[in-house]
């Protein structure tokens, strides 16, 4: 990849009807159009949707400041990489052929600059939770998908909205970066037994936080858009890693 500013986002949960959902996606509009000149690349490290699913001939309802603003980035010549959260893993090929954002599994591993990073949403890294484990599979389960696109949207999307309110209200923001003890640093330290990175970056616990690695590399957590914005920025010829606020 050219050398340039790189930025990392995940976890802004647009169209969740839990706090100003207009603000945040104007926050996000607003880092987006904001970034460098010299930017060479954006990664959505999964959950900027707080649901989403593609019909054949029908897309969700919104977004349209959202989708301009990355569709200058991409004019352009910025890269665009979108990774599926465990809100919106039902996204196909839409970003791909209206965006050019290219869609990434995780984890995935890529030179940036002259590091190498490890990118990932986070959610089942750890594979501790056999219970969300089982849950996954099922959501990517293409029978699941096939039932779920005969619904009519109206009632698809009034259902799966309801669900993530209440799941939302019901488990809150209350979890903390746990440092040493947090599952997914521990999936690091494994995985860099093998598969060594410079950078580990992911989303998903919705605390920011971050932690070296016993071979020295950096993990960070991304932070959620709901209460605060936090991204993350990188300048590939200096080598540096900055935290950014979407409330600049």
């Amino acid at each position: 990849m050219e050398k340039g500013y790189v930025c990392f986002i995940s976890d802004v949960h647009l169209g969740l009807k839990v706090g100003d959902a207009e603000l945040r996606e104007r926050r996000l509009v607003s880092v987006i159009e904001s970034l460098p000149p010299e930017t060479v690349a954006l990664y959505l490290l999964g959950d900027v949707f707080d649901f989403w699913y593609e019909y054949k001939y029908v897309v969700p309802k919104g977004y349209t400041r959202f989708f301009g603003a990355l569709s200058k980035l991409s004019d352009r010549g910025v890269k665009l990489f979108f990774f599926k959260g465990n809100h919106d893993v039902w996204a196909f090929g839409y970003f791909k052929e209206e965006l050019g954002m290219e869609i990434l599994e995780q984890p995935y591993q890529v030179m940036i600059g002259s590091k190498n990073f490890c990118l990932a949403h986070g959610d089942g890294l750890d594979g501790e939770d056999k219970g969300y484990m089982l849950l996954k599979s099922i959501f990517n389960s293409k029978i699941l998908q096939k039932l779920f696109s005969n619904i009519h949207p109206r009632w698809a999307f009034a259902l799966a909205n309801r669900w993530s309110v209440h799941n939302r209200l019901a488990k809150g923001n209350a979890h903390q970066f746990k440092g040493a003890d947090e599952p997914l640093y521990k999936y690091v330290c494994r995985r860099e037994m093998t598969q060594p990175s410079d950078y580990y970056i992911f989303g998903h616990l919705h605390t920011p936080g971050s932690i070296t690695t016993p071979r020295g590399g950096n993990m960070y957590v991304l932070g959620e858009w709901i209460n605060g914005c936090d991204y993350l920025l990188y300048e590939t010829t200096s080598d540096s890693m900055e935290w950014r606020s979407g409330r600049d």
